[in-house]
């Protein structure tokens, strides 16, 4: 279940630092500035959560059918309740593929595109990551065409790429990025726009 209104997305919306986080640094969340991102790879709405209650107006994809019925729930109980409605409608969820739907965008550009593709697990022995993502990444799968995003997302934004990854995970298309922002166990890959 996708829930916007109460546990972990409650606790990081009071206590997670605000525009002081990774995502929303590497998303130009500075000085009083809100754009308009895009989350290419929505998965469970987390960071596009953050992202909007923060102010920005965010547009998601998810091409999963199991991931979009999850968050289609969660926004549609996010936006019936009091304390996090106002949020919840700044947030829009396209279902299909991403590129596609990148390549054939229609309305305003968004001056973010936001990436954070399911990272294939490569190492023989790692840590397991929290049930709840596990199960998750058993239904989804990994982004094995994660590289086929970088190219129509640069030409959409008309800011910046912002890929996340984990820290040590190789670049995403092997592309080189203009900086990164590197936390403890992620970084975030910040590319410039191309234009159309």
């Amino acid at each position: 279940m996708v829930d916007f209104v109460g546990g972990a997305a409650d606790w990081r919306r009071k206590h997670g630092g605000g525009r002081g986080q990774g995502v929303a640094r590497a998303c130009g969340l500075k000085g009083g500035a809100t754009p308009h991102v895009l989350d290419a790879t929505a998965g469970l709405g987390r960071d596009a959560f953050v992202l909007a209650s923060l102010g920005c107006r965010v547009d998601m994809i998810e091409r999963s059918p199991v991931a979009a019925a999850l968050l289609e729930d969660g926004l549609r109980r996010a936006r019936e309740s009091s304390e996090v409605g106002e949020i919840a409608a700044r947030m829009t969820l396209h279902r299909g593929y991403a590129p596609a739907i990148m390549s054939a965008w229609a309305g305003e550009a968004p001056e973010v595109i936001y990436l954070d593709p399911m990272f294939p697990e490569t190492r023989a022995k790692s840590a397991l990551s929290k049930k709840e993502m596990q199960a998750f990444q058993h239904v989804v799968g990994p982004d094995e065409d994660a590289d086929a995003l970088l190219v129509p997302a640069r030409h959409l934004a008309t800011g910046r790429v912002v890929v996340k990854r984990p820290r040590h995970a190789p670049l995403l298309a092997g592309a080189q990025p203009s900086y990164s922002l590197e936390g403890d166990s992620v970084r975030f890959d910040c590319y410039a726009a191309s234009g159309k």
